[in-house]
């Protein structure tokens, strides 16, 4: 089993450093449906997981100058506290009674859906809106709507482990039409490393974070997404973000029937 977790953990790095997206979408339902590991545990300890990768990425990102402060700064506002809320209702309800467990397992479908949506259409939803100027928001109503974003963002991630990739990427390119897919990939990490950890404290405080769990994942992960980022170069970036799509969908089909 301590080789299949690590086997695991290569293949998401792999498909992650390929295409930049798919960590949480792909291990939280991989632990849940391959392992029978439970909905509440497989979220936190993937939370944990994020917050330890992103940070090497924002490492990255920051001595290129790839990360937006003020706008990982509005999307903290609304993320942070609505994690901690989060995190307070699934200790006032019970994160590990079967219930709640099926709840988050629900949960994890609609942000893999979503996910695909955001994969799909996500060069669409920029087309629309480079095509509508007029039509993006300025001043304090992008302010507000990015802290809104940054709130159903943090909700999501907190329950799901899932949504700080792809689809806080694509809230992002939808607000803020002209940062370059480099600067879009940078802000997003950055924001989701104290999201994921601050998520991820919570689980560790509901005791659903498996530890041992986490470490084999990672001695899988760190070669697979050096090796992916090698390898993206080579490989159609349509032909993998296809078949990460196909292979979310799934997924989630698998999560709710």
């Amino acid at each position: 089993m301590l080789i299949t977790y690590i086997l695991s953990g290569f293949g998401v790095g792999l498909l992650v450093g390929m295409t930049g997206v798919g960590g949480g979408s792909l291990m939280t339902p991989l632990l849940t449906l391959l392992f029978g590991v439970t909905p509440s545990v497989a979220v936190g300890t993937d939370l944990a997981f994020a917050s330890l990768t992103k940070s090497a990425g924002t490492v990255t990102h920051r001595s290129r100058g790839n990360v937006h402060w003020p706008i990982v700064g509005r999307l903290c506002m609304g993320a942070l506290p609505a994690a901690l809320l989060a995190t307070l209702a699934l200790q006032h309800l019970g994160p590990l009674n079967p219930a709640i467990g099926q709840t988050i397992r629900y949960s994890i479908a609609v942000s893999v859906m979503l996910t695909v949506v955001a994969i799909l259409f996500r060069s669409r939803m920029l087309a629309w809106v480079n095509a509508k100027p007029g039509r993006q928001l300025q001043g304090r109503a992008l302010s507000a709507a990015t802290i809104t974003a940054g709130a159903v963002l943090g909700t999501l991630v907190t329950i799901s482990s899932i949504g700080a990739g792809a689809i806080g990427a694509t809230l992002l390119v939808m607000l803020y039409p002209k940062l370059s897919p480099a600067e879009i990939a940078g802000t997003d990490i950055a924001y989701a490393v104290p999201l994921t950890a601050i998520a991820a404290a919570g689980h560790w405080w509901l005791g659903s974070i498996n530890w041992m769990l986490l470490a084999t994942l990672l001695v899988g992960s760190v070669p697979g997404i050096t090796l992916g980022s090698w390898a993206a170069r080579a490989v159609p970036e349509g032909f993998l973000r296809g078949l990460l799509a196909m292979t979310l969908a799934l997924v989630a089909f698998k999560l709710v029937a």
